[in-house]
């Protein structure tokens, strides 16, 4: 009954209509309704149908809105419209009103559409009537109890799909929800379809059943004649309520969906956060029109849509943000180090934004490079928490007990000195962890623990076990409290002996003590495959099967067997700045070894060459230097030098100039070497060079 022009234009001669007096005897009211004019004549007895009096009248039908509740007004709106967009003649529809007491009345009326010359409609006239005493009967009863019914069943499916959408955490998970058994079959559409808003346009990313795309249009502009596009624009939901009114709205697409026998749709825009992020479309074989029971329904199942997809998109954009984050701040690779065989794996947590403060690290160390092995720090931790900022902490905890071990402090004091920092650091967390300091040359390690669970062993036969280490507070706590004491343990790792550092997300179960859960990974280690690499997967398989809150973190370092050598190749010196006993030492060193080895005749030269490097090494790096004197091919033909140092600079050939003191080094180096290179050391370089002996 909506207002359908301005009464300022003009009004039918024989306007309004006189109605019959045999309608009054009836107590039936008339009415005469004007469309151009959008004016309403009533008479006395229509007045009293719907309960006012006439001075409560102003002859716009939507005064009549204080008596007709806004549903049954746009149900009856709703069939006006209907009926003059078919053609029809006349139409009829039963609606409620609310009389002065508050009570609810049924009221039927009945329409006659007068057209002009072309076939526009004009005027409405019609009667209304008091149906109570018409609907109180036990078919009316039926009726409305079936409509009823229906309305629950739908109005249920709504909650179904609310209630598992509330669990979906990606744009896939709310489709699958859509499609599955609680979804669009329950909803008696036949087919669905949905796109999301992007840059302007609307790309499809949900058909139901399978096949039901149109081809080209995967992607469409916001501003094409589609009605996806069309609900975004506006922001309103378009019914279509017939075959005809779909083909001749949208003639563009009609055409590829005739095969679907569509009879009705309804598409819905999503809409969080007042923007549309999308839209949804559900298509009917069975049906024509929809009910405004069935109208409501649909926008709000639109509303639960909009605002899921929107808690998805976000929790992605999260989870690729916190992702991001968690791979930046574990190392990007792990270094290969001489003498053993390194396995790290990260598992992120089911819960949260899948990231947290789990974190795993390899270090070179200085003091120890050959054939037979090197010294390297290997390290797990757990900041607590599971969210960005224990990502953030767990980053620059990392780097800092990173830069204590490669500065050559020893275990304890690297964790003390990493216990004050995060003291220091603005953040109230605290956290966990074990520092192994190895030299793969011996065997030898040394562990410290704050607070984090104890390593494991697996031997070359097979046998795992749990080794108890000593152990401090948690980082941050025990600078917290003024305890940094960290008692180091030494253990013994042979060749083919493998150490196992995890975090508690690998041992600890809802429901089982800890103790119970590093038994259980004793035995699952036990069982597991040989290499390093296999043996991580395997590990790391397993904490996916049984799932879990918790991040896990795996680091596995196996000591590789020993290759043999002839005795007396390989020599070693540590030559300290501002030490001249120690380098004094390392040129007796290499002199006597290479008259030991059989090449006096060169002796001057090699010792010359090997001065050369260590003295570049100290002086151009502010650090301490490491030389190394090797026969390779295990009988004497090649002597080796290395001089490694912690600097990643390289260095370079110049020209020293005729009065230069410096700048000779490596020209001598290139001159007297029969072969020189450089090669990367984790977060330092050594550099060689090789003589060919008689």
């Amino acid at each position: 009954m909506a207002d359908r022009g301005a009464s300022a234009l003009s009004l039918p001669e024989d306007w309004p209509a006189h109605p019959d007096p045999i309608l009054a005897l009836n107590r039936m009211g008339s009415f005469d309704w004007d469309l151009d004019a959008g004016l309403m004549d009533m008479d006395a007895q229509a007045f009293e149908v719907f309960d006012l009096l006439p001075e409560e009248y102003d002859g716009h039908p939507e005064s009549l809105t204080v008596r007709v509740p806004p549903p049954e007004a746009a149900r009856l709106d709703a069939a006006v419209a209907r009926a003059i967009k078919d053609g029809s003649e006349n139409y009829g529809a039963y609606f409620r009103i609310r009389r002065r007491d508050g009570t609810l009345r049924w009221t039927h009326t009945q329409g006659y559409i007068r057209r002009d010359e072309s076939g526009r409609p004009s005027r409405v006239v019609g009667i209304v009537r008091d149906a109570t005493e018409e609907l109180a009967d036990s078919a009316a009863r039926s009726l409305r109890a079936a409509q009823d019914e229906a309305f629950r069943q739908q109005t249920g499916v709504v909650q179904v799909i609310s209630a598992a959408l509330a669990h979906a955490r990606s744009v896939q998970d709310v489709i699958d929800v859509l499609k599955d058994t609680h979804g669009i079959r329950h909803l008696g559409a036949a087919s669905l379809v949905m796109g999301l808003v992007e840059a302007g346009r609307i790309r499809l990313v949900a058909e139901g059943p399978v096949g039901s795309f149109v081809p080209g249009t995967r992607i469409t502009r916001i501003d094409e004649p589609y009605p996806m596009s069309e609900v975004v624009r506006t922001l309103s939901p378009r019914f279509i309520e017939s075959a005809e009114e779909f083909e001749a709205d949208y003639p563009i697409l009609w055409p590829h969906i005739t095969d679907l026998r569509i009879t009705a749709a309804a598409y819905l825009p999503l809409i969080a956060q007042a923007r549309p992020i999308g839209a949804m479309g559900l298509l009917y074989d069975d049906r024509r029109g929809f009910s405004d029971e069935e109208r409501a329904v649909l926008v709000a199942l639109g509303s639960s849509i909009g605002q899921s997809l929107m808690r998805a998109m976000l929790y992605e954009q999260e989870k690729d943000l916190a992702q991001g984050l968690q791979q930046a701040m574990l190392p990007r690779t792990i270094p290969s180090v001489r003498g053993a065989d390194i396995a790290v794996r990260y598992r992120s947590a089911a819960l949260g934004r899948d990231i947290g403060g789990d974190w795993y690290d390899l270090i070179p160390l200085p003091g120890g490079t050959a054939s037979g092995g090197g010294r390297v720090g290997a390290v797990i931790g757990d900041v607590q928490g599971h969210d960005t900022h224990a990502a953030a902490v767990m980053g620059q905890l990392r780097i800092v007990l990173r830069a204590y071990a490669a500065e050559g402090h020893p275990p304890a004091t690297v964790m003390a000195r990493a216990s004050v920092f995060l003291h220091e650091l603005d953040t109230d967390r605290f956290a966990t962890c074990l520092y192994a300091e190895a030299d793969l040359s011996t065997g030898v390690v040394q562990v410290v623990r704050a607070g984090h669970i104890d390593p494991l062993i697996r031997r070359g036969d097979g046998s795992c076990d749990r080794i108890p280490v000593q152990g401090g507070l948690p980082l941050g706590l025990s600078a917290e409290f003024g305890r940094l004491e960290y008692p180091v343990t030494t253990l013994e790792l042979d060749p083919g002996h493998t150490l196992l550092l995890c975090t508690d997300g690998l041992v600890e179960l809802p429901g089982t003590d800890l103790d119970d859960g590093m038994s259980g990974l004793a035995a699952l280690i036990r069982e597991g495959p040989d290499e390093v690499r296999d043996l991580a997967d395997r590990l790391i398989q397993v904490a996916e099967e049984r799932g879990g809150d918790d991040d896990v973190a795996l680091l596995l370092l196996r000591r590789r067997t020993r290759q043999t050598t002839r005795p007396g190749g390989r020599l070693q010196q540590h030559v300290a700045p501002g030490d001249p006993e120690a380098l004094t030492q390392a040129r007796h060193m290499i002199r006597a070894a290479v008259r030991a080895w059989g090449a006096g005749g060169q002796a001057d030269e090699i010792e010359l060459v090997a001065d050369e490097l260590v003295t570049n090494a100290l002086l151009h790096t502010e650090g301490s230097a490491i030389v190394t004197l090797r026969a390779l091919d295990g009988t004497g033909h090649r002597l080796r030098i290395e001089v490694e140092d912690c600097s990643s600079a390289l260095p370079r050939r110049r020209d020293a100039g005729e009065n230069g003191v410096s700048g000779r080094g490596l020209l001598l180096v290139d001159r007297l070497a029969d072969s020189w290179g450089v090669e990367a050391r984790g977060g330092g370089k050594a550099v060689w060079c090789e003589f060919r002996l008689p």
